[in-house]
């Protein structure tokens, strides 16, 4: 049994969790206040983040690294393609989301509304969350040209890449921060990654004090 220490609104636990589940791998889910920075948690992963993975008394972290042994351990069915350059996308636009799109996105709107608040870190900064908004737009229209271009947005096939977008879609869409009016490219890849059965886990979070928005786990929006 592997062993997922997670926080329900984190990108990068989502890309985990929808990674684990499409390759139906069974997994516990600990929920881990790691801003408490206890004493344990730190033993599991002294940078004090999540995700973190147990995996037969070892404990493996960060994100992406974590997605890469899933894949070389569990590499059916393949989120990954075979070419290297292929997989050379799917890793360049996994890093555009964890790290473009979550620093000038996910930062600006998730973590003022949500973290903050969870963490008793004081009040959401207005101008944080007016930048995220704005930034948001790009990102969603340039999702709309790779998918103008592509099936998905790596390619031909489903990769890594949807997922860890996925990943910080969903935790926005969960606050009712993205227009999905802005693209019906976007909104028909979202409403056909978020049908699979590995979201299913995804959509029944809920967070203390922060209900969802009632589209949230509606299939059909």
């Amino acid at each position: 049994m592997l062993t997922l220490y997670h926080v329900p609104l984190s990108p990068f636990c989502r890309k985990v969790r929808l990674s684990l589940g499409e390759k139906r791998l069974e997994c516990q889910l600990v929920e881990e206040r790691y801003w408490e920075r206890e004493t344990d948690f730190l033993r599991r992963n002294p940078a004090g983040k999540v995700p973190v993975l147990k995996v037969e008394g070892r404990f493996l972290s960060e994100s992406a690294a974590i997605c890469e042994w899933i894949e070389e351990v569990y590499p059916d069915p393949p989120l990954m393609p075979q070419r290297p350059e292929e997989r050379a996308e799917v890793r360049r636009l996994v890093g555009w989301f964890d790290d473009k799109f979550h620093r000038e996105v996910t930062s600006n709107l998730l973590y003022e509304r949500v973290n903050k608040k969870l963490m008793k870190q004081g009040y959401p900064e207005s101008r944080n969350i007016k930048t995220g908004a704005q930034k948001v737009k790009f990102h969603l229209d340039y999702m709309t040209w790779l998918l103008d271009h592509r099936r998905w947005l790596a390619g031909n096939s489903l990769s890594l890449a949807d997922f860890a977008a996925a990943a910080h879609l969903s935790c926005l869409d969960y606050i009712s921060d993205v227009d999905w009016n802005r693209s019906q490219n976007v909104r028909d890849w979202y409403a056909k990654i978020k049908s699979r059965p590995a979201f299913r886990s995804v959509l029944a979070d809920v967070v203390p004090g922060f209900p969802p928005p009632s589209h949230y786990a509606d299939l059909d929006f």
